[in-house]
């Protein structure tokens, strides 16, 4: 079974970016590990302004760029959770797993960790991202909103994290990387960095989620289709457990024999096999 590397640019992303992710998926395929392929093609998507992570994060309410990311391989797992300030958080989320004794680390802890690590001082602040805050502070101003909570699933955007999932060599691993769903307060979590939730990864194979958070953990998504592997065609699986979502989801993966991916909203995707 030849090598592969599935990337996505998030559940409601540009389907034209998927020639980009191509390319990306390209680049990270050089490595010689599962585990190098899928950080590498998300350090990729992260330092793209384009997608919603690292330097292309969306901002919290409060004007704060928080991060998670994640990384699991069979048996091991890291993430970092509301990081604010690195560049990268997926390298940070790898080093939680590689170094640390622990297997999660968030907010002011994570920062310290990073710099612990090595990693700079990075603002990821972008004008697209002040100009999207403001836009919402504009207009629930003039529809006078008190309460923003009753309004987050009407203004959240749909595409909300980057992933990857590889299979190489026999061994399989699963990164995923986000800047969070706008409007959102600070410290709110989504999926991502959650085991089982936004990305699982065993022996039989990989599998990484992207969508509405909220509806994604409370549903233990990537378990569940990971569960699932072996039962029949895996894009069948995929495609009943994201057909049973009235929100944005979407989903990659990746088994002994064959991968799949699937969005009931557009998706921009990348696939390289070796």
């Amino acid at each position: 079974m030849r090598n592969v590397l599935l990337i996505h640019g998030g559940a409601g992303s540009d389907p034209s970016y998927s020639g980009r992710l191509n390319s990306y998926a390209s680049f990270a395929s050089e490595e010689i590990s599962a585990l190098d392929n899928a950080v590498k093609a998300v350090v990729k998507m992260e330092d793209d302004p384009d997608f919603n992570a690292g330097t292309g994060s969306v901002p919290r309410l409060d004007g704060s760029i928080q991060m998670d990311a994640a990384v699991m391989i069979p048996g091991h797992f890291g993430s970092v959770i509301n990081i604010e300030r690195v560049k990268n958080p997926v390298l940070v989320a790898r080093d939680v797993m590689a170094k640390s004794p622990h297997i999660m680390i968030s907010g002011d802890g994570a920062v310290k960790f990073a710099r612990l690590m090595g990693y700079p001082d990075y603002d990821p602040t972008t004008e697209k991202a002040k100009k999207l805050l403001q836009q919402f502070e504009e207009e629930a101003e003039k529809n006078e909103i008190p309460d923003k909570f009753k309004i987050y699933f009407k203004y959240v955007k749909p595409h909300d994290t980057v992933g990857a999932v590889a299979r190489v060599e026999g061994e399989f691993a699963g990164a995923v990387s986000t800047g969070g769903s706008f409007p959102m307060v600070r410290g709110r979590v989504g999926d991502s960095p959650i085991p089982g939730a936004g990305i699982y990864v065993g022996e039989k194979g990989a599998v990484v989620a992207t969508g509405i958070g909220e509806e994604i953990a409370k549903n233990i998504l990537s378990f569940r289709i990971y569960n699932r592997i072996g039962e029949k065609r895996l894009y069948d699986i995929v495609k009943e457990e994201v057909d049973k979502f009235s929100v944005s989801v979407g989903i990659i993966a990746v088994d002994e024999k064959d991968y799949a991916y699937y969005a009931n909203r557009p998706m921009a995707v990348g696939i390289k096999e070796f």
